[in-house]
Formats: structure tokens, sequence, C-alpha cells
């Protein structure tokens, strides 16, 4: 999964990076699809595309009585935003992250983006994961919610590797879980953890806990024991 494989990205053959004021798709297409979380696989928002980044301030919604739906509506951004430029002006992001935001190569930043709902908002919110240039893992995910002309962050995980997404209107974290004999490579296990938006902030709903097996490949085989909590 992206985040939590512990490739590279430099190299890869299908990989979204967001430059200054630029998101930029490098190799081949990027196909819609899920990775093993707590849902469906398929996702509510996608990592942005070629589209302009535009300021991190939210565009009004459509006027009353237009016969064009709204993009809150749909589901699609109002507008890009500048992910760097959001994530280094917010106070909730530890200087550690901020200090280690980095281009990987010329002004790509190592960033993956998301639009869709996950806060019941009219504007659809922002999903963001910032991974290490050398091996891809997440080393923070963000939400922020649209808050007049602003955006607020209203969650943050910066224990790595993470990696969020937006499934059927609620935030899944994936976290990997490391034994202190584990390659990078082939962890012991993975949570992962639903959170919902209860109106002020996200409660955690469900959790799932898999044990790899070691047996094939030198792990990343899920074992058949799981707990779930409901």
């Amino acid at each position: 999964m992206r985040g939590l494989t512990g490739q590279g990205l430099t190299g890869r053959r299908s990989l979204v990076l967001v430059s200054a004021g630029t998101v930029v798709l490098v190799g081949t297409a990027v196909f819609a699809v899920g990775c093993a979380t707590g849902g469906t696989g398929l996702r509510d928002g996608g990592p942005a595309r070629t589209d302009p980044v535009a300021k991190t301030a939210p565009s009004p919604t459509a006027p009353e009585g237009s016969s064009q739906p709204s993009a809150a509506a749909s589901g699609q951004p109002l507008k890009k935003v500048d992910p760097v430029a959001l994530l280094k002006a917010d106070p909730k992001v530890s200087a550690e992250v901020k200090r280690d935001l980095k281009p990987c190569t010329g002004k790509e930043y190592p960033v993956d983006v998301s639009y869709g709902k996950v806060t019941g908002s009219t504007v659809v919110d922002i999903v963001v994961n910032v991974l290490s240039c050398a091996d891809a893992l997440g080393r923070g995910s963000y939400v922020y919610r649209a808050d007049g002309a602003k955006y607020e962050n209203v969650f943050s995980d910066e224990q790595p590797p993470v990696y969020a997404e937006i499934d059927r209107g609620d935030l899944v974290v994936t976290k990997q879980v490391y034994a202190k004999s584990d390659p990078l490579a082939y962890p012991s296990g993975e949570d992962v953890i639903t959170y919902r938006w209860d109106g002020e902030k996200f409660t955690e709903q469900d959790r799932v806990h898999s044990e790899y097996s070691n047996v094939v490949d030198g792990g990343g085989v899920p074992a058949p024991a799981v707990t779930q909590k409901n």
C-alpha cells in the first residue's frame, strides 16, 4: 500500500508528486484501486491529478438556482490547494515534519492529496499524506476542513508509517506494526483504524489488527488471526 510499502519514491512507474504550486503526475496512469483497508477498497477521494494548484482558500459554492451542480455536491474539489504551503503554515504540523518536507527531485514534494467528504462540510475536505523520499513511508497524515476563507487542521497522525484515506465518508488510517527484528519491507502486522466525524472531531469507530505470516517471500501475507473492535 502507498505510504506503507517501504519503496523509494525515485524510480517508481506510477507516482503523484506535488510541486510548489503544481500537482505533477509522474509515470504511467494511476488506477483507482484500493489497498487492504477496512472498507470496500475504492476511495471517495483520490490523489490529486494534474490540475493547477490554487490558493488555500476554498471557493464559494454555485449560486442558488443554478442548473449546474456544485462541486461540493458532486464530491469534487471546489479548488485545488497548495498542500505544501498548507502544511508549512499549520502550527499543528510538527517541526520535524516541516524540516524534512523538502523536494525529492527538482521542485517535486513527496505529498499525496485527496479531496472528498469526510466531515460533513458543504465544502470538500482535504486529506494530506506526507511521505519520505528514500522509502516512500508515510511520515504524517492530516485532514483539513474548510472554515470560512481558510482550512483548519482537524486530524493529525505523525506516528510513521501511517497513511490516511477517505472511504465512504469515513476516515481510514492504516498503520503497519513492526517487531524489533522486522525488515522494513516485512512488518509483523497492520492496524486499520476507522474514524468518523461526530460534528466536532473524529472518533474511532472500528479497529482491525492483522498479523502477517513470515513463511511466504519473507513476510507480508496476512495470517488467519484477526482481532476486531466494534
